[in-house]
């Protein structure tokens, strides 16, 4: 996988990475990922494909997630908001 998302990338960068990460590791079909289907209703996503997902994004981004804020995750968009969230943490 070839995506990068920097601390300039725009929510709609991010939910076009996230989808390519998604569609990549789990198969989907990308037109079943919009901002917002359920992780793990939805897409059939189980918590070992969620520890494997949360890896993913951290190569992404360079930056570790807590598991507290994956804890919180159901959405694309929550995905969406969490990365962005973590990408804006160092600039502060």
């Amino acid at each position: 996988m070839n995506i990068k998302i920097a601390n300039t990338s725009s929510k709609e960068d991010i939910y076009k990475a996230v989808v390519e990460v998604l569609h990549d590791m789990f198969e989907l079909e990308k037109s079943k990922l919009t901002m917002d289907a359920n992780l793990f209703t939805d897409l059939d996503i189980d918590s070992i494909d969620a520890v494997d997902l949360v890896v993913a994004l951290s190569e992404l981004t360079g930056k570790r997630m807590q598991p507290d804020t994956f804890k919180t995750v159901r959405t694309i968009n929550d995905v969406v908001n969490a990365l962005a969230d973590l990408l804006l943490e160092k600039k502060v």
